[in-house]
């Protein structure tokens, strides 16, 4: 069964599931050995994960919010790398049915071949010299207009799921105007290489390399859109990054229960599960993820029943979900790690990755330091 044939948002989370749950050896040797898990990805095709959000002219579902954010979570309970990847492709395309961008010529197209062979598409805006796009640099990549063409030239960082990608939109700076332009580069475009440079303590199976464009040469229909840098508008789509991390501190919070009722040193009568400071931290645990779960449905299902008008003034809500998430997760590890002890450490170990792979989700958008100073200006803001 595929996710496209069944008939209940239950039904389909079983199916992710299924599918996820053979994804948890994959991830611990693709983190040590800092690959790309293809065949978790591929697996997910075969369940028609990449159209799950395509509207349903094009054979999608037109998945909730709040069910694409329990699909990412499920997966990245048995795999954050391969989560977070997956979601940029899946937040993608729910943005185009959000924005109507699909009935546009261009996005139509795409999202035929989504259906049809099941490609990916990821965004490639950060670069080395602006940083992160919510901080509204303008991208040093270069577009300029050569008869009929544009020609592309320079290099993204940060580019996840980078070799499995069919296609990456890419920010560009257009010659000879104050403007940016997305535009749609085939992978396979002569001039378009990956550098593999991804080398990061977390998150080493993203496979986030660099995307180089060397005079990459394109028709003038790949300019898709022409935008203004930093994240103006609300993005209920990026919750799909905190999703993923609520998933991480969900497996941290599962390997410390089964450790903690098979655990039996001989100093004890049982295992270290009947110890009240250990029940002390399982408590504090579940508390932490009832409180990040309720965060983050509440703000999906709140943008899944808002009109358009009222979407753009969540803005702090998404950020408060996302950076809530994070912190409790990284809570939550950190009290697993304690209650494990000195094993949690081990190479071997899955809770030294959920601890690594958390760490990166600080740096995912939105920042914590954004988030903290929007809500402070609001509040000191005159009425």
């Amino acid at each position: 069964m595929d996710l496209l044939t069944c008939e209940t948002e239950a039904q389909r989370l079983t199916v992710t599931k299924k599918v996820a749950s053979a994804f948890q050896e994959g991830a611990r040797i693709h983190d040590q050995e800092s690959t790309f898990p293809f065949a978790h990805i591929e697996a997910l095709k075969k369940i028609g994960y990449p159209s799950l959000a395509l509207p349903r002219t094009f054979g999608g579902l037109e998945i909730t919010l709040l069910e694409m954010m329990k699909h990412q979570e499920t997966i990245a309970r048995f795999d954050g790398a391969t989560a977070l990847s997956i979601g940029w492709h899946v937040g993608q395309i729910f943005q185009w049915r959000a924005t109507a961008q699909w009935k546009k010529p261009e996005y139509r197209l795409i999202c035929e071949q989504i259906q049809n062979k099941q490609i990916l598409l990821n965004s490639a805006a950060t670069e080395k010299a602006t940083g992160s796009p919510a901080r509204g640099g303008k991208p040093t990549t270069t577009a300029t207009k050569s008869g009929e063409e544009w020609v592309i030239q320079g290099r993204k960082t940060f580019t996840s799921m980078a070799p499995a990608l069919d296609y990456a939109l890419v920010t560009a700076t257009i010659a000879g105007e104050n403007e940016v332009g997305q535009f749609l580069v085939p992978m396979n475009a002569r001039g378009v290489t990956i550098d593999e440079t991804w080398n990061m303590v977390g998150m080493r199976a993203t496979s986030s390399h660099d995307l180089v464009l060397d005079h990459v040469r394109l028709p003038l229909e790949a300019l898709m859109e022409r935008i203004e840098p930093g994240m103006k508008k609300a993005a209920g789509w990026l919750l799909h990054i905190p999703a993923c991390y609520l998933g991480i501190s969900q497996a941290a919070y599962d390997e410390a229960i089964r450790f903690a009722k098979q655990y039996s040193p001989n100093t004890l009568d049982g295992t270290i599960s009947t110890l009240p400071h250990v029940q002390q931290k399982i408590g504090e645990m579940a508390m932490l993820l009832m409180q990040s779960r309720t965060i983050l449905h509440s703000v999906a299902r709140q943008w899944d029943e808002s009109s358009d008008l009222e979407r753009e003034e969540m803005k702090r809500e998404l950020a408060m979900a996302k950076v809530t998430v994070i912190n409790n997760g990284l809570s939550v590890v950190d009290i697993a790690m304690r209650i494990v002890g000195a094993h949690s450490l081990h190479m071997d170990h899955d809770l030294q990755r959920y601890y690594r792979d958390m760490r990166a989700g600080l740096h995912n958008p939105p920042s914590e330091d954004m988030t903290i100073a929007m809500l402070a200006k609001e509040a000191l803001r005159d009425e």
